[in-house]
């Protein structure tokens, strides 16, 4: 009996095919993880309390139970993964209380990303509420395009998109419904 060398070495060939095509899997796995950076804060803090003072006077006061500080990635960005409560004071120390169930603030933007259950209050009863709102730090203003409830000892209104300053005294409502009391002229 006669065996022919080609048909022996076609299954021999088929063999180290596969053989190879599998260990290039393999490396070309090696090779995605070699262009693969890993995502991971290069600062963590946990029960984060942080007091601002400007000419020696306290300006803000943000906690948090979990802060994640990304410094090292192309646009850096502070996370509040957790939840963020800030207390802001004006000049004469009337408060304003921020909370959000979520926060991130943006390296060399001053803004700050308030989301989910987001609330504003102040001493005199007002309440702004949203899921989602952007805080200007430069200009202490705030700023939302999405729907909002706004308590105030006058009324409720609801209304989508709104800016305002940070202790109420401008606001500018896009959508608006509901009403408000206007004081006797």
């Amino acid at each position: 009996m006669r065996i022919k060398m080609p048909s022996l070495l076609a299954p021999v060939a088929a063999v180290f095919a596969v053989a190879f095509l599998w260990s290039c899997e393999s490396n070309f796995k090696e090779v995605q993880k070699i262009n693969y950076s890993e995502f991971i804060p290069s600062g963590e803090a946990d029960d984060f309390n942080l007091k601002y003072t400007d000419s020696g006077r306290i300006k803000s006061i943000l906690k948090s139970p979990k802060m994640l500080d990304y410094a090292a990635v192309e646009f850096p960005f502070t996370e509040f993964p957790k939840g963020v409560d800030v207390t802001m004071f004006d000049n004469k120390g009337k408060k304003t209380y921020i909370h959000a169930d979520y926060g991130v603030t943006f390296k060399g933007t001053d803004i700050i990303d308030l989301q989910r259950n987001v609330k504003i209050s102040n001493e005199t009863g007002q309440l702004m509420e949203t899921e989602q709102l952007y805080f200007d730090q430069k200009n202490e203003w705030f700023f939302t395009e999405k729907k909002f409830k706004f308590t105030d000892p006058k009324g409720v209104s609801y209304g989508e998109g709104i800016d305002f300053s940070k202790d109420f005294k401008i606001v500018n409502s896009q959508r608006i419904n509901g009403a408000i009391d206007e004081p006797n002229k």
